[in-house]
Parts: C-alpha cells; sequence; structure tokens
C-alpha cells in the first residue's frame, strides 16, 4: 500500500499487522489520519514533498498526472517528465514506469532496448 501522508510504501503483511494492532486509521508510518479522495489536503501534502526534491512523490505526482488525480489535468508528457527526473533522483518506481512507457510507446517512439534497461536498472535497486 502507498501512503501520500509521508510517501512511504508498506508490504501487505506489514500493512496487515498495523491493522491487528488497530493502526488501520492513521498511517503506520506517521501516524498521520489516513487521506482519500475526499481529503482536500491530499495533493497540496504531495506537492509539499515534491518541492523538497523528494523521488518517491515526484514519481507519485507524475502518476497522478497520468490519469489525471485530484484535478490536475491529464497529461501523459508531463508524467513522464516527471517520472524522469524521479528516476535520476534515485526512485526505482519512476525506473519502472519508464520502462513501461518505453516499452508501450507511450508519448515517445517505442524503444524495447531502452524499456529493457530502465527495467534492469530498476531491478538491480531492487524494485521488483
Amino acid at each position: 500500500a502507498f501512503y501520500a501522508c509521508c510517501m512511504k510504501r508498506v508490504c501487505y503483511g506489514c500493512g496487515l499487522a498495523a491493522q491487528k494492532r488497530g493502526l488501520d486509521k492513521i498511517c503506520p508510518f506517521c501516524r498521520s489520519p489516513l487521506l482519500n479522495e475526499a481529503f482536500s489536503g491530499v495533493l497540496e501534502k504531495i506537492q509539499k514533498r515534491v518541492d523538497a526534491r523528494d523521488p518517491e512523490s515526484i514519481c507519485y505526482h507524475g502518476s497522478l498526472h497520468l490519469i489525471g488525480a485530484y484535478g490536475l489535468d491529464k497529461d501523459e508528457s508531463k508524467a513522464i517528465e516527471m517520472w524522469s527526473e524521479a528516476a535520476d533522483l534515485g526512485s526505482t518506481m519512476a525506473l519502472s514506469k519508464l520502462g513501461r512507457v518505453y516499452y508501450h510507446g507511450i508519448e515517445v517512439a517505442q524503444y524495447t532496448a531502452k524499456a529493457v534497461r530502465f527495467w534492469e536498472s530498476a531491478a538491480m535497486r531492487g524494485c521488483a
């Protein structure tokens, strides 16, 4: 699961353990109340982390642009730009997403060899 409040990912096993301890209504990392799409401050919290150049936040913000979530314009080229920045800052998830972009030719020329290089780089850095 991904927590937008602090931009952290947690495996499902850890999420289940937190739920069993009664932490199902708060983030197991920062203890903030869980954010949902109805919460008006989600995008502001994400933007604050993006401004601090947090790679996972930049990657997540790019994904929001891809689908047009939280009132953002649906913009594939902006998503790719943000994923590239996040990858440069060390986001393995962004590397994986860029691999998909180049493999399928989304907003860029299809380039399988480049896609494989992105995926290999993500895998070597621990992205499953």
